[in-house]
């Protein structure tokens, strides 16, 4: 492999056509996501409840009553942390009662109630996450390494590394399209007048971020893997 590995990307095309492909995707699926909520944001939920009061009830219900409820600032700022047995909502979703609110911090709960439960991928993906924290920050430090001192061996522990990160995502994708169908099914059985269409809508557009995440790196690796064997 030489120095011109590293070069080379600036006139490949197929590096472009990615870059293209990951501008695209991310553009759409946030796009989508921040119209879908915004406009079940304004509908109320007609539960007479915020976001957080439907979550705390839902985690009882769940076997997860131990978990706690705080806000963090920021919008479509929230998620679960197991480390803490937290969940943490964003203020419009902590004090607010629209659709989206409920849906988002329902879905939230969802995981909560996975941990509490022992939902396998969830396991899963709290074993990986101290290895991918580590392979998500070195592997583009060791590939440019790698890269520079023309040392292929390095190159490909990136890459492996990078291969890592990935496999977390797919094992990402069941965890949360699961914790939308729980907070789906427990909103359809004790939301009341919840618009059930509206809530799976905001929570369908917040799946797709993560299938969109999960492609574009999956796109990347290919490249990786395939730039790097033509230049064996």
């Amino acid at each position: 492999m030489s120095f011109w590995f590293y070069y080379g990307y600036g006139a490949d095309m197929n590096y472009w056509l990615l870059v293209l492909i990951s501008l695209v995707l991310g553009l759409a699926t946030q796009g989508y996501i921040r119209h879908t909520y915004r406009k079940w944001s304004k509908v109320d939920s007609r539960t007479g409840k915020t976001g957080a009061d439907v979550a705390e009830e839902m985690l009882r219900a769940g076997g997860a009553g131990d978990v706690g409820i705080t806000r963090v600032d920021g919008t479509l700022t929230d998620y679960y942390d197991p480390r803490d047995n937290m969940l943490h909502l964003s203020n419009e979703n902590f004090t607010q009662g629209s659709v989206a609110s409920v849906a988002v911090a329902c879905h939230e709960a969802g995981h909560a109630v996975q941990r509490a439960q022992g939902y396998a991928p969830m396991k899963v993906r709290s074993a990986l996450t101290p290895v991918v924290n580590f392979a998500s920050n070195a592997w583009m430090v060791l590939f440019f390494l790698g890269v520079f001192m023309d040392v292929t061996g390095l190159v490909q522990f990136a890459i492996l590394l990078f291969a890592i990160s990935v496999i977390f995502e797919l094992v990402t994708l069941p965890v949360e399209i699961n914790a939308s169908q729980r907070a789906v099914i427990y909103l359809s059985q004790n939301g009341g007048a919840i618009d059930e269409r509206g809530a799976r809508q905001v929570l369908t557009a917040a799946a797709l971020t993560y299938v969109a995440a999960a492609l574009v790196s999956i796109l990347q690796l290919l490249y990786l893997t395939g730039t790097t064997n033509d230049e064996r």
